[in-house]
């Protein structure tokens, strides 16, 4: 009896040694949640993703403008500062006009080919036509609005980027947090543990809207004013070729005379 007895109080020993153990045990760590933005983006709902993923186009689309209009805004002013070079060096603007008339390609001897091309038009049987140089000024006027329409082309996507993309981000923002709150009445559990990554996954919405939004804003308004910089080098030019122009004009009248 007294060897049960032995054998019994030490099974209950240990346990008591067992449940006690058990009890000042920690807790099992929770299973960790990948916040990688890969991870984020598979397990938003449908709506945010379809937002993530507009709002990435629109940002690779905007710096595609961008590096397309810095490149092409660069190799306008080398053109238009050897075009220059070449009006102002004293040779004869017909023997110009001849060379580049076939071959236009910068903005600036576009406007040149249309101003002289409307110049030897005016000239008659018995000189110049009167308004000769009003219909000059009109031809180039018309070569610099249609080039100026060039220089902008796609600026406006930019602005229109820079306005939206923060919205569009809030949008998935405030529709993701839904998400986690619709979650939080499902599972009825209040613990952090279970709206933090919903909710990680919405502001992530907002962090790519502003990413697509802040490069468009800066660089459209950097690019603007190098389009109105573009665009008014080629109002100067045209002031100064109808300056020339009635210059001659008013020789051609005095001899004539």
């Amino acid at each position: 009896m007294g060897t049960l007895a032995g054998i019994g109080w030490g099974i209950a020993v240990a346990a008591q040694a067992a449940l006690t153990e058990q009890a000042v045990a920690p807790p099992a760590p929770a299973a960790e949640v990948d916040f990688s933005v890969w991870a984020m983006f598979a397990r938003a709902t449908i709506t945010v993703k379809v937002v993530m993923v507009l709002l990435v186009l629109a940002s690779f689309w905007s710096w595609a403008i961008i590096i397309e209009k810095w490149v092409a805004f660069g190799r306008l002013r080398r053109q238009s500062a050897r075009f220059e070079d070449s009006f102002w060096s004293g040779q004869p603007l017909d023997e110009l006009f001849d060379r580049v008339s076939d071959k236009s390609k910068a903005p600036i001897e576009k406007v040149f080919t249309a101003g002289m091309t409307e110049w030897r038009r005016s000239f008659g049987e018995g000189g110049l036509i009167p308004g000769t140089l009003q219909r000059v000024d009109r031809a180039m006027s018309v070569a610099i609005a249609r080039e100026a329409d060039q220089i902008n082309k796609r600026l406006s996507f930019l602005a229109t980027v820079g306005s939206v993309s923060p919205f569009v981000g809030l949008f998935g923002t405030v529709w993701g947090i839904k998400h986690s709150f619709e979650s939080i009445a499902t599972q009825q559990n209040t613990n952090l543990a279970v709206v933090a990554p919903g909710i990680a996954e919405a502001l992530l919405a907002t962090a790519l809207g502003l990413l697509a939004a802040i490069p468009a804003v800066v660089a459209y308004n950097r690019l603007l004013a190098d389009a109105d910089g573009l665009t008014g080098s080629l109002e100067n030019f045209a002031d100064e070729f109808s300056t020339i122009l009635a210059r001659q004009i008013g020789r051609q009248s005095k001899e004539a005379a």
